[in-house]
């Protein structure tokens, strides 16, 4: 009798072992807490390697969502959005006022400056904005005329549509206003032109007597990065306003966001989020 109950308080326990078990599933199926689906953020690519460092450390912490950082130039980030291909659209300018129809919401997720960068071996440390205007409209084509060697310049530009460009020429006064409004991008026609920050840097660096602009969190020892009006890019002196050539790097909204491109934006401007903007060497926001 006494082994009878015995096997019958075993199997009993058993049974309440395995309810429970199976009602702390359904709870956890109930709550509705994981998110999954897949984020496209598209557009610039000085915000690129920003978006995928926010992407990787997002997605180590929600397994169930997939980040897809694409590039294509903050012009790309808007199509892209008002095409329905991307949740967010990236930028690293402001919005156009030509765009504003397509973009429902804006987010700074960041600034940036942008450094002026000649090869190592230019002997030219410092520019006015006015010596950088001219020599990127062709005013000026010689290092001599601003203090260096006897040397042509050879100025290497982004492709039209990318928002380093667009900030930096709006900045530098190299994009001007015809009486029509219409805005010029007056730079040289012997200009370089590259389809990407990378593409700049590599030109800079191994090209004598280039001058370049890159987004100052992607400035490294390959080129030499010039004063401008005798202040040095930094991220002290772009935050003070010292430093002159800075820009936003934005998300834009088109449409509704999904329930997990809404968490990966609440990520970015988090306390977390804007700790990584900053050990990328950009300004957080936050």
């Amino acid at each position: 009798m006494k082994k009878f109950l015995s096997i019958t308080l075993i199997m009993l326990l058993a049974f309440a072992t395995m309810a429970g078990c199976s009602a702390k599933g359904n709870d956890s199926e109930d709550t509705g807490s994981d998110v999954s689906g897949t984020v496209v953020t598209a557009g610039s690519t000085s915000v690129q390697p920003l978006s995928e460092e926010l992407a990787s450390a997002f997605m180590d912490s929600n397994p169930g969502i997939t980040v897809e950082v694409q590039g294509g130039g903050s012009g790309q980030g808007v199509k892209a959005i008002k095409e329905a291909i991307a949740d967010l659209g990236a930028l690293s300018r402001n919005v156009k006022d030509e765009e504003k129809e397509f973009v429902t919401k804006e987010h700074v997720i960041a600034k940036d400056g942008v450094a002026v960068v000649v090869n190592t071996e230019t002997k030219v440390d410092d520019l006015s904005l006015e010596q950088i205007r001219k020599i990127f409209t062709g005013e000026i084509k010689n290092w001599s005329e601003v203090g260096g060697d006897d040397a042509q310049i050879v100025v290497v530009t982004r492709e039209e549509g990318s928002g380093t460009r667009g900030a930096f020429t709006e900045i530098t006064k190299v994009l001007s206003k015809n009486d029509a409004g219409e805005e010029i991008d007056n730079t040289t026609k012997d200009a370089l032109v590259q389809g990407s920050t990378g593409a700049v840097m590599q030109t800079v660096a191994t090209t004598p007597n280039t001058i370049g602009y890159v987004s100052l969190g992607s400035l490294s020892d390959t080129v030499k990065a010039l004063k401008v009006e005798d202040v040095t890019p930094t991220l002290e002196t772009v935050l003070s306003g010292e430093y002159k050539i800075s820009r936003p790097f934005l998300y834009v909204e088109g449409s509704t966001l999904s329930e997990a491109a809404q968490k990966y934006l609440d990520f970015v401007m988090s306390e977390e989020g804007q700790k990584i903007v900053q050990d990328s060497g950009f300004i957080p926001v936050k």
